[in-house]
Parts: structure tokens; C-alpha cells; sequence
């Protein structure tokens, strides 16, 4: 039995214990369910151990951490196992009220003991008189510390704060976050991303040997040219000139033309010449450093310009996907799927571009069940019906590699629906009825007949592929005749249209 199951083990065993628990300091073994299911965004699941008389519940992570939700939708990270957690809550009833006051740990003493007075004080006299001898003989019978309450304070604070990323509490269903529990100061997602970058600066400023090392890596060197964007200085020239020549060799990235600017800012007259060979020597180089000046001497004023309208110097200005995508590169998932997330549960009607962003971040990431998330709020915003259709296509083929087949079967059926449009009516004038005039093309010839039906079409036998092991025969086979349909009326089926195609056939050949 580990520490933590032993621990609450012996309230469950002694109920006199789980009385006092419950009576005093709120935590009640005998409520511990939740409104509803609810996981880490990671996917990790959470397991209801207690609750309290306003609806809250404690869970434990598989780590042993212990979450508190309120049920107002917030949540936070109380302890980093249950034994701190009980800590905190027998030394520091009423702890609650500690998350919305501006209280910190190394502050006057006189003003956190009047705090925690003045809560210990209500408890007393509302429900708990024998408070102090409950905290005494819980802490004894359960063998835990009786520690100073600056010191519990700052326990708690110190696990509030790490509630994000790794701690970040979600719908199990929907996939929305919960808010955070308390209303600390924490940090923007730049200042985590930068921090790296920030120390390889110093380091390339004071010891020429480690240029090779951060440049010839290109997430560091990427890293590294952001925090000197944020940080200039006249004696960085040199190694911002290394920087760009080592980033070119990956092409024309966002990182060329930040380097490029940050270097053309000195106005050397050798950097107009180096610039002006790199967009010679690559049309996609010279395209991304446009309207590059003809003369040295207005190379200042071209990087000036881009550098306003692009860069700057306060990384405040920076959209946060800028920073999650560095911090992807970085392999700070958990700080990105955290920061996409809270992005997401933001996003409005006016955010369509924004959501598109996000379906393929989350799809970098991995993280399936977002995208599909993501791309639902998408699609239910496009007006334009081929725009309408793909976003559900795409739905569908983020459903299925997620595992939800049947889900993904409905959306691709709504999004043929909706690419083919309505049936075209029947002539209006008897003359046209007369004479029997053809009647108008049907819409969905031009969408069959390009890319668009090609994924379609292919869709159609992965959905076959993924449907036939979950015993999902009806729509195995409903999808495989719609793709041989499909495939009939294609001039040009691609080579991995014909494989998926045959893949299909042969799984649901009968045997």
C-alpha cells in the first residue's frame, strides 16, 4: 500500500477520524464524486477521494498530487501528495479563503497572523469550537507535520501555481479547462519559452567557443534569436552574422528573415552584400526578404521598416502561437497543450482564421481529441459550402484516427451532403418543359472531379479499414460503397487512393 492510500486508509478505517475531518475541516470521505467526468488534459485520468459541503471534490493524480475543483468550474493543485494536502487543510482551515487574498509568505507577520486569525475565528464559532484539539489529534493520529502556517502558506501557493501546465483539469466530454482556482501572479507563456534562449545569449555574449553549439542546433538557434530580438546589443553583430548563416542552410523560415533583419539593423555594407546573395541564390529567400533595397546605404531604413511592422522589441506584442510553436519545438508539450487550450476555450465566432491555426497545432502536438474540437467550431462557422465541406472532411479524418469511426462516418456523410448542395430545380417555364432542356450541371461535378473528392474518396475506405475490427460492419460497408462509387467517377485516382482502396476490399472480402 503506498503512503498516500494508507494515509486515507486510516480516515476510512477510523471513523471518528473521518468525523473530525469532515466536521472541521471540510474534507468529507463520504462525497467524493463529481458533477461530472473529468480528466487532466494530458489524458491521464484523476480518481475522487473527498468532498466538501460546497460541492467541491479532491482528486489524487496517479503521482499521488492532490486537486481540489469547486463546483464553480475552477481547480487547482493543493498538494504535491495527500499527505501535504491534509497537511494544509488541517493547519490551514478555511484555506479557501487564503486563494483570493493578496497574501505573501514573506510579508509582515503581524498582517498573516490577523488573516489567519480571522478565519480560524469563524470556524470556531459557525461549525468547528473544538478546532484546535481536532487538528491536533488528526495531525497525531495520522502522522503528519504540524508545520508554521507561513510555512503551509506557502506550500499552498507554491502548488497553486503549478497547476499549469502539468496539473490542467478538463471536461472528460467536451475537453474545455477548468479555471484556475486561485488568482496568483504567474508569468507570461513568453517569458518560459524566452528563458533558454535568454541564457544561451549570455553565454555565446561572454564565450565565443559555444557559437557552434547553439547554432548548429535549430531550436536553439531559433530560440536564441528570439531572446537577442528582445535584447539588443551593438556587440552582437558577429554572432546574429552566424545565426543567420548556419539558419539559411534550413531554408526560407521565419527565423531567416528575423536574422536577416536583426543583422541588416548594424547597416554594414558586407551584410547588404551577404543578404543580396542569399535572395539571388533562392527564389523562396528572395521572396521572403521583400523589397529588399537596391543600395547599402538604405538597408537600415528596409530592416527599420520590417522590423516595426513584423518584429519589435516587447515580446508582450508577440501572438501566443509564436510561442507555443517554439515551445512545440522545444518539447514543452504540456506548456503548449495548456496554453492552445486555454486559446481555444477563448475563441469566438470572429475567430475562424484562429481556429484553423489551432487544428493544425493540436495536430502536431498529437493531441487528437482538441483538433477535433477545434475543427467542430471551425466548420459550424464557414458560410461557403466548399469551405464547409472540407472543414467536415477533415473533421472526419481526425475523428476516425482518434478512434470515434462512427462520429467520423456522420461527418463525412455531412460533408458530401453539403459539398453536393441541393438537388438543382426543374425548369421553371413550360417551354423549357416543352422542349425538354437538359437540366442545370450538378454542383458536386466540380467537386468530385478535383483534390477535394480524392480525400474524400480515400476517406471513405480508411473509414472501412477502421470500422471492420470494432465490429462496425454497417458502416464498413456502407462507407466502401460509397467509395467505389466515388472512385468510378474519378479520371485520376492517386496511387494512395488505389491502395487504400484495396486494403478495404480485402478486409471485408468475406472469409
Amino acid at each position: 500500500m503506498t503512503r498516500p492510500d494508507h494515509v486515507l486508509a486510516v480516515l476510512r478505517r477510523n471513523p471518528d477520524l473521518a468525523r473530525l475531518a469532515a466536521g472541521s475541516f471540510d474534507f468529507d470521505l463520504d462525497r467524493a464524486e463529481h458533477v461530472e467526468e473529468v480528466r487532466l488534459a494530458n489524458g491521464a485520468p484523476v480518481r475522487a477521494v473527498a468532498g466538501d459541503d460546497t460541492g467541491g471534490t479532491y482528486f489524487t493524480c496517479a503521482d499521488g498530487a492532490v486537486l481540489y475543483v469547486s463546483s464553480a468550474g475552477e481547480a487547482g493543485l493543493i498538494g504535491t501528495s495527500v499527505d501535504e494536502a491534509l497537511e494544509i487543510l488541517f493547519g490551514l482551515p478555511g484555506w479557501h479563503d487564503y486563494t483570493d487574498l493578496d497574501l505573501v509568505t514573506d510579508g509582515d507577520d503581524e498582517v498573516l497572523a490577523e488573516a489567519f486569525e480571522r478565519v480560524e475565528d469563524e470556524i470556531r464559532s459557525s461549525y468547528g469550537p473544538e478546532l484546535d484539539a481536532d487538528r491536533g489529534r488528526l495531525l497525531s493520529r495520522l502522522g503528519l507535520r504540524r508545520l508554521p502556517k507561513r510555512e503551509l502558506l506557502r506550500r499552498l501557493q507554491e502548488s497553486l501555481l503549478r497547476t499549469e501546465p502539468e496539473f490542467l483539469l478538463v471536461n472528460a466530454d467536451e475537453g474545455c479547462a477548468y479555471a484556475l482556482l486561485d488568482r496568483l501572479r504567474r508569468a507570461p507563456l513568453w517569458q518560459a519559452v524566452l528563458a533558454p534562449g535568454r541564457a544561451d545569449l549570455v553565454r555565446m555574449r561572454a564565450d565565443r567557443t559555444c557559437w557552434g553549439a547553439v547554432a548548429n542546433d535549430s531550436v536553439r538557434r531559433a530560440t536564441v534569436l528570439r531572446a537577442a530580438q528582445y535584447d539588443r546589443q551593438p556587440g552582437d553583430l558577429q554572432l546574429l552574422r552566424v545565426l543567420l548563416q548556419q539558419e539559411v542552410r534550413r531554408g526560407p523560415t521565419e527565423e531567416l528573415r528575423l536574422a536577416a533583419v536583426l543583422v541588416a539593423l548594424h547597416g554594414e555594407t558586407e551584410d547588404h552584400t551577404l543578404l543580396r546573395s542569399l535572395r539571388a541564390a533562392d527564389p523562396d529567400v528572395r521572396f521572403l526578404l521583400g523589397g529588399f533595397p537596391d543600395s547599402a546605404q538604405a538597408l537600415t531604413e528596409w530592416a527599420a521598416d520590417f522590423d516595426s511592422s513584423n518584429y519589435g522589441q516587447d515580446p508582450h506584442d508577440e501572438g501566443d502561437l509564436t510561442w507555443t510553436a517554439l515551445a512545440r519545438r522545444q518539447g514543452q508539450t504540456e506548456l503548449v497543450r495548456a496554453a492552445l487550450i486555454r486559446i481555444l476555450d477563448d475563441t469566438g465566432p470572429r475567430d475562424e482564421a484562429l481556429l484553423g491555426s489551432l487544428v493544425g497545432e493540436f495536430s502536431s502536438l498529437g493531441d487528437l481529441g482538441q483538433a477535433i474540437r477545434a475543427r467542430r467550431l471551425h466548420a459550424s462557422l464557414q458560410d461557403d459550402a466548399g469551405r464547409r465541406g472540407a472543414a467536415l472532411a477533415d473533421l472526419a479524418s481526425l475523428q476516425r484516427r482518434h478512434g470515434e469511426v462512427e462520429a467520423a462516418w456522420q461527418s463525412l456523410q455531412q460533408a458530401v451532403a453539403v459539398l453536393d448542395g441541393p438537388p438543382p430545380p426543374p425548369p421553371a417555364d413550360q417551354q423549357a418543359l416543352d422542349l425538354d432542356l437538359p437540366k442545370p450541371p450538378c454542383q458536386s461535378v466540380t467537386w468530385r472531379g478535383l483534390g477535394l473528392g480524392v480525400r474524400v474518396t480515400e476517406e471513405y475506405f480508411l473509414i472501412t479499414q477502421a470500422a471492420l475490427p470494432l465490429g462496425l460492419h454497417e458502416v464498413a460497408q456502407a462507407a466502401l460503397r460509397s467509395g467505389e462509387a466515388m472512385l468510378d467517377g474519378l479520371s485520376h485516382p492517386t496511387e494512395n487512393l488505389r491502395r487504400a482502396a484495396e486494403a478495404a476490399r480485402t478486409l471485408a472480402a468475406p472469409r
